[in-house]
Order: C-alpha cells, then sequence, then structure tokens
C-alpha cells in the first residue's frame, strides 16, 4: 500500500516496492493523492516502474555467477561441464556489466555473438544455467533483480534433433575397428551402446553389483534426469557381460574402467579407422531405442529401458526406416 502523510497545507504520498526505487509526490488533495497512489502500484505490479536500484550497482553479472559456480553447481551431476561453460563465460565481456545496466538488448547481442561460433543448442544449455543462476540469486541471496534477463531473451532456436542410424554394413566396420583398438575395452563400450541403449555416462559408471546374470537385468542407480531405472538384458548382452566379466571381473568393481576423456578420445579414432562420417557415440543410443521397436516393443516397455519419462521425448530418438516400413506394408493382406 502507498504511504500517505499531510504535511502542512499538502498530503505527501510514497510508494515503495522491493528492488526499485521509491517513489514520492506531494498534492493539495488528498483524493489526488490517493488516485496517484494506486496508479503506481498498478504500474509496480506490471513491472513498469524504473529499473535503476542502487543495490544492483555494485554486483555484476561475475558476482552472481562466480558464487553460483562455486556453491551450487558442485551439487550438480554435470558440475565438470558447468563449470567449465561458466568459466568461459566469466571471460566474455558480458560478465563485467553490472546488475543495473544489463538488459535484455545486451544478452541478444551475446547469444548472437555466440551464434557465429557454436550450435544453438549449446547457446540454449548455457541461458539455462544463467537463468538459474539468476533466480538463485533472486529467491535464496535476496539480490533485488527486478527482471531475470537471461529468461527474458528470445532464445535461438535449435536445429532438427539428429536421426543418424548406423547404415548397412556400418556396425561390421565399427566392429572391425574396434578389434584394432589397442584399448579391447572400448569394443565393449560400443556392443554395450548399441544393445542397451545406455548413456556413455551410464555405462561407464556401471559396477558388477549392478548386474543380476540369473534374472538378466542390471540396475542403473544415477541417471541424468535422477531417476533410477533396472532394465533388462538381451542374451547377447548377457553372453558379452560374462565374457567381460572373465576378463575384467575379478580386478575391477567398475565394467568398464575407463574414464571418459578416454572414451570420447577412442572413439573419434574409432570413427574414423572404421571410415564412418558423422557418427556420435550418442548416436548407438538412438539406433539401439529404434531397433526396440523394431522388434516390437511396446512404448512403455521402451522407456522403461531407455530411462524416457516423457514419450514425445522418447519419440525424438526413435527413427524407423522407410525402407523397412515399406516391406511390412508390402505383407500386409
Amino acid at each position: 500500500m502507498a504511504t500517505l502523510r499531510k504535511r502542512g497545507e499538502r498530503w505527501h504520498v510514497q510508494v515503495r516496492r522491493r528492488g526499485r526505487p521509491s517513489l514520492t509526490r506531494s498534492f493539495l488533495l488528498r483524493s489526488d493523492a490517493l488516485a496517484w497512489g494506486r496508479e503506481r502500484e498498478l504500474e509496480a505490479d506490471r513491472q513498469d516502474l524504473p529499473t535503476a536500484h542502487k543495490g544492483l550497482k555494485g554486483i555484476t553479472v561475475a558476482d552472481v555467477v562466480v558464487r553460483y559456480r562455486d556453491e551450487v553447481v558442485p551439487r550438480k551431476r554435470g558440475a565438470d561441464r558447468e563449470t567449465l561453460m561458466l568459466n568461459a563465460f566469466l571471460r566474455h565481456p558480458l560478465a563485467k556489466a553490472t546488475l543495473s545496466d544489463v538488459s535484455v538488448g545486451m544478452v541478444s547481442d551475446y547469444c548472437t555473438a555466440r551464434l557465429k561460433r557454436v550450435k544453438a543448442g549449446t547457446v540454449n544449455r548455457e541461458l539455462d544455467m544463467l537463468r538459474h543462476a539468476f533466480e538463485v540469486a533472486r529467491r535464496s541471496w535476496d539480490v533485488p533483480l527486478i527482471q531475470n534477463v537471461f529468461g527474458a531473451v528470445t532464445r535461438p532456436k535449435a536445429g532438427a534433433p539428429r536421426e543418424r542410424r548406423l547404415q548397412l554394413g556400418e556396425r561390421e566396420r565399427l566392429h572391425a575397428a574396434c578389434l584394432q583398438c589397442r584399448n579391447p575395452l572400448i569394443r565393449y563400450l560400443v556392443e554395450l551402446a548399441v544393445e542397451t541403449g545406455m548413456r556413455r555416462g551410464e555405462i561407464l559408471r556401471a559396477d558388477w553389483s549392478d548386474v543380476c546374470f540369473e534374472r538378466h537385468t542390471m540396475h542403473i542407480p544415477v541417471t541424468k534426469n535422477g531417476h533410477s531405472r533396472t532394465i533388462p538384458l538381451s542374451g547377447a548382452t548377457i553372453a558379452l557381460l560374462r565374457e567381460l566379466h572373465e576378463r575384467e571381473g575379478s580386478t575391477s568393481q567398475r565394467i568398464l574402467p575407463i574414464t571418459e576423456s578416454m572414451a570420447k578420445m577412442a572413439w573419434k579414432r574409432l570413427v574414423k579407422r572404421a571410415g564412418l562420417v558423422n557418427l556420435r557415440l550418442h548416436d548407438l543410443r538412438h539406433e539401439a531405442i529404434s531397433r526396440f521397436f523394431e522388434r516390437g516393443l511396446s512404448v512403455p516397455e521402451v522407456a522403461l529401458i531407455s530411462g524416457h519419462r516423457d514419450p514425445r521425448m522418447l519419440f525424438r530418438y526413435t527413427h524407423p526406416r522407410a525402407e523397412d516400413i515399406a516391406i511390412k506394408i508390402q505383407t500386409v493382406n
């Protein structure tokens, strides 16, 4: 509510909102003072008051980002990657801007410049982190921000989702290239990705204690979306794991005792050796999920294996081949 006081012959009205400069005016008539106060309160509710605030002038964007990096990010599973991305952002001139000066236009210019170097998906991931950092600052750190500029900016349109699958003969080429790897564990990484649809991180974090050979299942306690799951294993996967267990099981708790960086570098060399173009390790997850549907599994069954909780996201990973559907159509009476 507006504060109304009578001083001498005039009515003095003041409107204050947290995070905004106070507005003050004097009127001869009390009715005019009340009307003006109500109008200013309505403008405040609509976020039409001036945005300058003396408390924001001494705080920079970098101050918020650094505190977020040091206090919030370490609790996340993707802490290493987010820390690298935030450190890179801190070198940009936008990080030096004070919170009283930073605007949606400045963030938009930042996005435009970034799009010349990286893809839209990368920019959107950066915006998600920075938006969350500012939300934490607003809600938990009492930083009097009027607007989250990283949430208000128009996000660049991401490209079409990948639809890369293994073409005829490519799995055989990939297998042959695996046999030439100096590290024999890379073959098991590739085969497990194709057979189970697990993410790279899920495979590398898996322990032998997670595997139940009797029930043909594997428990995945730590996942990208935070929901653990237990997946069924095919006969080929069980045979592969038994072979690997005889090789490594007695010496390692992990199914594949290799690091993520090692897996990334090995994959790059493997694809080059196999002569494959535009193939990522994550594409093998697309391949596996598409094969599950081709084998006749239902949407709930595939979702249980893949861990997708939204069918729309699951379908983004499903890429049926037109030629395979054509064969099915031909056999329908």
